[in-house]
C-alpha cells in the first residue's frame, strides 16, 4: 500500500509519515516496506494521473501488511494509536484461544488414556473437529479445456 493511501487512513500528512519512517527505519526491514525504484514511479504515475503523485519529487513508499501494522506503533495520531491497541489485543485473543486449545487436547489426551477402545470413535471425532480447516483450493478463473 503506497504511503499516501497510508497518511490518509492515519490521518497524517504523508512528510509526517515518512519522517517517521525514516526515523525508524531498524523497525521497517524489506519484508515490511520498500520504496518504488525510477521506472515504477513513472508507470504508477502514468497509470494513476490524480494529484496523490503528480507533485512527488521522490518515489513513494510501499508497505506490506506487516509495515502498516508496524506503521500504527511509529505513527502518532489518533487513529494510529486506536489500530495499535486494535493489534494488540488481537494477539493476545489469539494467545488465549491458542493456549485454550493446547489444554483442550491435553485433557483430551488424558481422557482417552483412562478409558478403553469403545471410546476410539468418540475421541477422533473430536480430534477431527479441533483440527484447523483445510485450505481451500481456489478455481481459475477462465476458460480452461478439459483434458
Amino acid at each position: 500500500m503506497p504511503d499516501v493511501d497510508l497518511a490518509e487512513l492515519y490521518g497524517v500528512e504523508v512528510k509526517q509519515l515518512v519522517r517517521s519512517v525514516r526515523r525508524n527505519i531498524e523497525r521497517f526491514p524489506a519484508e515490511f516496506m520498500f520504496q518504488l525504484d525510477h521506472g515504477e514511479f513513472m508507470e504508477l504515475r502514468s497509470h494513476f494521473g490524480t494529484a496523490k503523485f503528480k507533485m512527488r519529487r521522490f518515489a513513494p513508499l510501499a508497505f506490506t501488511e506487516q509495515g502498516v501494522a508496524m506503521l500504527s506503533s511509529v505513527l502518532n495520531s489518533s487513529t494510529a494509536i486506536k489500530i495499535n491497541i486494535s493489534i494488540m489485543k488481537a494477539f493476545v485473543r489469539m494467545r488465549e484461544m491458542l493456549s485454550s486449545n493446547k489444554e483442550l487436547a491435553k485433557r483430551l489426551d488424558e481422557l482417552e488414556s483412562r478409558y478403553d477402545e469403545q471410546f476410539k470413535i468418540v475421541f477422533d471425532a473430536i480430534r477431527q473437529l479441533m483440527a484447523p480447516p483445510p485450505v481451500p483450493t481456489k478455481k481459475k478463473i477462465g476458460f480452461h479445456q478439459e483434458e
